[in-house]
């Protein structure tokens, strides 16, 4: 077993050689629903077959961690666990038979993986994988069904949406693992890992956005704004944003939105003020709150004909789609995205390079820095409203 001493330039230890060695290291544990994260030492086993071991360098806090956070659905309370899927770091190590990394290499995690030999991932039609898609309900490795974390006495700790990144250690396979170009700033690259990528994604992938059209985007976290940003940068000529926060106006009003509806400064439902604003409703929404009644109002807020809604936030209730069959008869259209729609190790490495290059604009979703050991600061943060992507540096 071996604690990391030493840093290279770029970021692996050298004072130890660690590879094919337990590591000792800090990460975030959460014991149960609700309860404080709990910053203590774990073991992290080497990575086995295909597996990738990641030095995380930088992680931050979705609302999919806040809401398992929370335990609001019981089908994934499954504890002591790591959560965490933004983020970014170097490799440390790497398995047998991983050809497309080595130690050194710059990379980022992915939730939704991409093994590239499947059917889904040989389909251009879609960015599911067969074994590596998003997983809630998994909670161990998928080639042995066993954990690489464990605590100092060796009891078990379990792994979180493939990736598990409040951790200054993590093991991955390879499929969930993405190499970015070594002069990509990390600290805005854990982005991609989820938030804007899944928002973004949206718009350019998904709904595939035309220039001079119209958008609504209903709820305003990063999700909801990376989306905007996604509209914005194919040139939508009215964008919408649709909050019970005002405090999120002002963040939108910085990154390109044109419009903004509070729910609760109207009798009138929101649709109807959409529609009256746009002169029969919009060309897009996207419905980003993981409320079906939400969904609803983004449903009747596009246009009879032609109007495509695009669900982005998570259910996590049993409650059916708010519409009625005979509904999509007018013409409208509704469609989930995963991932935005994005090829993970296919697609990602080239939208890096686009944000390198300032084609999207990722400075205004970094709200907040703090250390690492300050997790639950940056929990209530998010949790409050305060901060879109509250960056934790290890």
């Amino acid at each position: 077993m071996q604690k990391p001493q030493g840093e290279s330039v770029n970021g692996v230890h050298t004072e130890t050689e660690t590879s094919g060695k337990v590591i000792t290291c800090k990460a975030a544990v959460v014991l149960g629903p609700g309860q404080p994260f709990v910053i203590e030492e774990i073991q992290v086993d080497p990575p086995q077959k295909m597996e990738v071991r990641v030095k995380i360098l930088y992680t931050s806090i979705c609302h999919t961690d806040l809401s398992y956070w929370k335990g609001e659905s019981e089908a994934y309370r499954v504890y002591p666990r790591i959560l965490g899927h933004e983020a970014a770091g170097i490799v440390e190590s790497v398995g047998e038979g991983v050809v497309d990394m080595r130690k050194g290499d710059h990379v980022i995690p992915i939730f939704n993986g991409e093994c590239g030999d499947c059917v889904y991932c040989k389909c251009d039609n879609s960015n599911l994988c067969e074994r590596f898609r998003v997983h809630p309900l998994r909670s161990v490795m998928v080639n042995d069904g066993k954990c690489r974390f464990s605590t100092k006495d060796g009891k078990p700790i379990f792994h979180f949406l493939n990736t598990s990144t409040f951790t200054e250690y993590t093991v991955l396979h390879s499929a969930c693992v993405v190499k970015i170009d070594s002069k990509a700033p990390l600290k805005k690259m854990i982005l991609l890992s989820c938030g804007v990528s899944t928002g973004l994604g949206a718009a350019w992938n998904t709904a595939k956005v035309q220039a001079g059209s119209s958008v609504a985007i209903f709820g305003l976290g990063s999700v909801g704004l990376a989306a905007g940003e996604g509209a914005r940068t194919r040139g939508a000529s009215k964008i919408i944003g649709v909050d019970i926060n005002p405090n999120k106006f002002i963040k939108g009003k910085a990154m390109g939105f044109t419009d903004f509806i509070n729910p609760n400064d109207s009798k009138n439902p929101v649709h109807e003020i959409i529609q009256e604003m746009t002169g029969g409703g919009v060309d897009y929404s996207f419905e980003c709150a993981g409320n079906l009644d939400v969904l609803r109002e983004a449903f009747l807020s596009t246009h009879e004909g032609w109007g495509m809604t695009v669900l982005l936030g998570i259910h996590p209730t049993p409650r059916m789609l708010p519409i009625h069959p005979m509904e999509l008869f007018d013409g409208r259209r509704i469609i989930g995205s995963v991932f935005g729609d994005f090829k993970g190790k296919t697609q990602l490495p080239h939208f890096a390079q686009q944000c390198m290059r300032g084609e999207v604009n990722l400075d205004e979703f970094i709200t907040h820095e703090l250390p690492f050991e300050k997790i639950n600061e940056a929990v209530q943060l998010l949790a409050e409203g305060k901060s879109l992507r509250c960056v934790l540096h290890l």
